[in-house]
């Protein structure tokens, strides 16, 4: 018997046997014939007791060897897929770190002070003869006109790098992006599902940079005629570029979850528990809709300065309802153009959101969902609350900096928030 374990494990040495590999391997093949010769060799190696001796047949051995070459190539598979991962969730940082770029850029009024544009970036002054030839081409274009008339080349320095550092990380994201891309499609590490995400993200960045320059172009136009008239950006093109960002950040993120965090399943038989969690699902990523939707709406209000009207809260004005909230003819226009009716939507859009979310977290308490989605559950409502009260804040101290670019912060702060809870409901049973 002792001769015959030693020639089998003569003949198993060259497919390299690992125990970990096989206790992965236990789990991962269906197959309980497999499973079977796997136990049967784990438990020889592991005692010289008779009765753990079972007798193999030279075909299972053939067998366990195919088995284990598929099972390396798996733990192959499993290293390039946390790789990609681990590389889309840089992208989805870098994406976060540009919208907080973006915040800051328009709240120090630096956007409108490069007056050209490069697809592979301008070139930043070196002599003072370049700065002050740079600095001629600004005063050339309304900002400096009706706004900026007295400014100094020191304080167009500073606001000139704040849109260059702004521009130049945008670039760096189309290079993070393109260049291990480019890596992992020629080796074979993208699935057919991947690769078509892949390609979506590349144009996805290729538009939000077109779609940055067609933004600050509007800010560069001479359409500021009226005496009450401010050089900025058009309110249109600006919540388009937050979107568009927002939509890519929310891509990458999701996509790094799958590859990194797969979501929990839940192994429950009781059809009216699943039932509750899928319409507890619904709700999630209803309320993911309006945490964008709001989001978007928070554009609005950034490009109208819509925060410098009616500064108190939970009124506005001691009135519930402002009397000039739909002071603009035609009506529609109210929604986009009249500052009043811009916060107004906004005051009702986060609220509302608010109680949702809410609403969400208590429901979460009285459902059976996946542990991960509880965690996620609960970071969401907790987000929701500091949100709005950094836009309360924003709103009463008349927009400050540090707090205004915190709110824009906290809205994607959010949105990961909803983003981790929808994906963790993902394998609810049907």
């Amino acid at each position: 018997m002792y001769s015959s374990f030693r020639f089998f494990s003569g003949l198993i040495k060259p497919i390299q046997y690992n125990r970990n590999l096989i206790r992965i391997s236990i789990n991962n093949f269906k197959s309980n014939e497999n499973i079977s010769v796997i136990r049967k060799y784990y438990s020889c190696l592991n005692s010289t007791k008779s009765h753990f001796l079972w007798p193999i047949k030279p075909k299972s051995i053939a067998r366990y060897g195919a088995i284990s070459g598929t099972l390396f190539k798996s733990t192959q598979n499993t290293k390039a897929k946390k790789y990609v991962g681990y590389w889309l969730l840089t992208c989805s940082g870098m994406v976060f770190v540009a919208v907080v770029l973006g915040g800051v850029t328009r709240l120090t009024e630096s956007g409108l002070s490069m007056v050209t544009w490069k697809l592979f970036g301008e070139r930043m002054p070196r002599t003072e003869a370049e700065w002050q030839a740079e600095f001629f081409n600004y005063q050339q274009y309304p900002e400096f006109k009706i706004k900026n008339s007295e400014i100094t080349l020191s304080d167009f320095k500073w606001i000139w790098y704040m849109e260059f550092g702004h521009r130049m990380w945008g670039r760096a994201i189309g290079a993070v992006y393109a260049l291990p891309a480019a890596y992992f499609w020629l080796a074979g590490h993208l699935s057919k599902r991947m690769k078509f995400r892949v390609a979506a993200f590349g144009l996805l960045i290729g538009a939000q940079g077109l779609m940055g320059w067609y933004m600050v172009k509007s800010g560069l136009e001479d359409r500021f005629h009226d005496e009450s008239d401010i050089p900025r950006v058009s309110q249109y093109r600006l919540a388009s570029h937050l979107s568009l960002a927002f939509i890519l950040y929310t891509l990458f993120l999701w996509s790094a979850l799958d590859n990194l965090i797969p979501p929990q399943t839940l192994n429950i038989s009781s059809e009216s528990a699943i039932k509750a969690a899928r319409k507890f699902r619904m709700l999630a990523h209803s309320c993911k809709g309006l945490v964008f939707l709001t989001a978007v709406s928070g554009a609005f209000v950034a490009g109208l300065d819509a925060g410098l009207v009616y500064n108190s809260f939970p009124k506005m004005a001691d009135k519930w309802i402002p009397d000039d909230i739909l002071a603009m003819s035609p009506k529609l226009i109210n929604i986009t153009e009249n500052h009043t009716t811009v916060q107004f939507n906004h005051r009702v859009l986060g609220t509302t959101t608010l109680s949702l979310i809410t609403l969400l977290w208590w429901m979460s308490r009285r459902r059976t969902l996946p542990p991960r989605a509880l965690l996620a559950a609960n970071c969401f409502a907790a987000m929701a609350w500091i949100q709005v009260g950094l836009g309360i804040t924003t709103l009463l101290t008349y927009v400050p900096t540090p707090i205004a670019a915190s709110h824009q912060s906290g809205s994607l702060l959010l949105l990961s928030t909803a983003v981790w809870l929808t994906h963790e409901l993902k394998k609810l049973p049907k």
